[in-house]
């Protein structure tokens, strides 16, 4: 590690060309923000040698950690042997995945459609749900985050990510958590809504958990009125809460699922799946340049061997579990922190001020703190006040016993 004296990061060259050639909404967090440039487990390293502990696991993206060796080498060979072809070539990789989706995901969903990006299987799903139904409409809830592409950005329902100033108006909202809106915006509109697309527990919304039966009832509701149950597993997928599916701690099964993130731990694919009956319905020519490519097919597939073999949806329940009991025991030291909130090792903590309000001000100063401390957190909640925690699911207990060490002092 570079000493004190000799350090020298290549933080404001960078953030120069940043401002000079990006686009301004592309944001960075910190004032002072780290350049990063290497990872390893649960750590990565900045352009001077300090090391971080990441706990927020590139949004939800690195479960298995990064640079692993078990997911990466079998990925290097494959781009040895074949960097990339289309879906309009028959390769071995992508239908591997499909298989093994297949008996991994809840019920009757089997059948696949692979893309490069959250926001793009966002989109596939609500297209096939409108092609099954017959019907333009879709419901979502309030506070969710869907995707970046126009008809993802118009179901979330978080404003800041609403950029969008002419939004169709196919899309109704309903707040999350509440089955009786639901059922409200259903009788009003039931012959119109082809599906309703929620988060099963929402991440940027702020780690919000639903109370207990909602999605038993959303179930209900969807199939009395004809209308599809689309689940957006894109941050709760693979593990993140325990489980490989975070439906699958209410005991119910969607109609469509849309996956990413950790499925590629770190390599760009995505996918929304769906059953026989619901799958005919897309019939005429689909593609995805990148969808399935060879490199990240083979790349998600190392990815569920390795979260098979090493139990990380078992670690992700003890490790939250434990994780959740020592923030519960720090929060109620402090006045300006919530109970901590969560499932798995997706855990938010809520920053007050001192009359009981959000305040994303203090928030930015203990993740400014956290830094300095070596810890890398992030936040979410419409107001940006929600602490976030979401760790690789390798991490151990000794450097949770450093996360939970450094929140106590940045917050002190």
């Amino acid at each position: 590690m570079a000493s004190a004296a000799t350090e020298t990061s290549r933080a404001q060259e960078l953030l120069s060309l940043k401002s000079d050639y990006l686009l301004p909404c592309v944001y960075h967090f910190y004032k002072d923000p780290p350049v990063i440039v290497r990872g390893e487990g649960c750590y990565l390293f900045d352009d001077v040698g300090r090391r971080y502990l990441d706990c927020l696991s590139g949004v939800a993206v690195m479960n298995a950690g990064h640079c692993n060796p078990d997911i990466i080498g079998p990925a290097i060979l494959q781009i040895q042997t074949l960097q990339h072809t289309t879906t309009i070539y028959l390769t071995d990789p992508i239908l591997r995945l499909a298989e093994a989706l297949a008996g991994l995901t809840p019920g009757d969903l089997k059948r696949s459609f692979f893309c490069a990006s959250g926001s793009e299987a966002v989109e596939g799903a609500l297209l096939t749900s409108v092609l099954h139904t017959g019907k333009p409409r879709i419901i979502a809830t309030t506070n969710s985050l869907h995707g970046r592409t126009r008809w993802a950005m118009n179901a979330t329902g978080m404003p800041m990510w609403r950029t969008d100033p002419f939004p169709p108006d196919d899309v109704s909202h309903v707040p999350f958590g509440d089955a009786d809106a639901l059922a409200d915006e259903l009788v009003k509109h039931a012959d119109q809504t082809a599906a309703f697309i929620a988060e099963p527990i929402q991440s940027n919304g702020g780690i919000n958990v639903p109370p207990d039966g909602y999605w038993q009832r959303v179930r209900k509701l969807c199939d009395e009125h004809e209308v599809l149950l689309v689940l957006d597993e894109i941050q709760t997928g693979f593990n993140r809460t325990g489980r490989w599916f975070a439906c699958e701690h209410f005991g119910i099964t969607p109609d469509i699922m849309t996956v990413s993130k950790a499925m590629g731990n770190g390599f760009p694919i995505a996918a929304f799946i769906t059953t026989d009956a619901i799958a005919q319905s897309y019939t005429r020519p689909g593609a995805s340049t990148h969808g399935g490519n060879p490199v990240n097919a083979t790349a998600a597939l190392a990815v569920i061997d390795y979260h098979t073999q090493h139990h990380l949806g078992q670690r992700a329940q003890e490790s939250g579990q434990y994780l959740l009991k020592e923030l519960t025991d720090l929060t109620a030291q402090r006045d300006h922190l919530e109970p901590p909130r969560g499932m798995g090792l997706m855990i938010g903590v809520p920053v007050i001020n001192a009359d009981g309000q959000p305040d994303a001000q203090l928030t930015d100063q203990i993740l400014e703190h956290l830094k300095d401390l070596r810890v890398l957190a992030g936040k979410s909640g419409p107001d940006r006040n929600v602490l976030t925690l979401m760790p690789p699911l390798t991490i151990e207990r000794q450097a949770i016993g450093e996360l939970i060490d450094a929140i106590q002092e940045a917050t002190a």
